[in-house]
């Protein structure tokens, strides 16, 4: 490995649970399409997807202060499928990009990190650029029922909101029961709970012109 390579921001994790997570993404989405990423991070995930689903055009995304790590990974590994990554603060409406509906999007390990208000904002920003018969996967530990699936997925749950956490104590796993209703606030509806390793879930939501729109409570 060169250099300039080993000088890619990693994720461990990401290196992880990208195949896991590619085999669900195959399952669920058709054969092509066109797919924004939220939270697009080292953009490990991006170039591995893109790369086994060649038919998808892949729309990388992040926040300000972590695009230049993502720019030079993709640079230096993405396909001809990978558009060049966007700026996307979730909760800044002027950030999302509305002029192409997508047919999917996908979101690994960002709702733990998000404040509840900026869950509730990316839910409105997918909700205005999804099309009708989207898809919305969205990856990361859950709590079932308002309770860890875990031991450890509890202690990170402590981690995460303990006023020590140098990020900010408005973090945490998100509870599923809270999710869903959120999704039908915002026309999506969950179609599958699809479990994965190290205590991880991917929720698939489906765009669903009927559902209701109401302000969420």
């Amino acid at each position: 490995m060169s250099s300039m390579m080993a000088e890619l921001p990693f994720a461990p994790s990401a290196e992880r649970n990208k195949q896991p997570i590619l085999q669900v993404l195959q399952q669920q989405l058709p054969s092509a399409g066109r797919l924004l990423e939220i939270g697009s991070g080292t953009g490990q995930h991006v170039v591995y997807f893109a790369a086994a689903m060649p038919d998808w055009l892949w729309q990388p995304s992040e926040q300000l202060q972590h695009m230049p790590g993502l720019q030079q990974r993709l640079q230096q590994q993405a396909g001809g499928n990978v558009l060049p990554p966007i700026e996307l603060d979730v909760a800044q409406a002027a950030h999302w990009p509305l002029r192409e509906r997508y047919h999917a999007v996908y979101a690994a390990n960002v709702a733990h990190i998000m404040s509840w208000p900026q869950v509730q904002a990316m839910f409105a920003g997918i909700q205005r650029c999804l099309q009708a018969a989207g898809v919305f996967l969205l990856y990361g530990p859950f709590h079932r029922d308002g309770q860890p699936t875990s031991a450890g997925n509890a202690a990170f749950d402590a981690q995460l909101r303990s006023p020590d956490n140098p990020h900010g104590s408005h973090q945490g796993i998100r509870d599923d029961r809270q999710l869903i209703r959120l999704g039908r606030a915002h026309g999506l509806q969950l179609v599958d709970d699809v479990a994965m390793p190290a205590n991880n879930r991917i929720l698939v939501f489906h765009a669903n012109n009927e559902a209701s729109h109401a302000q969420y409570q």
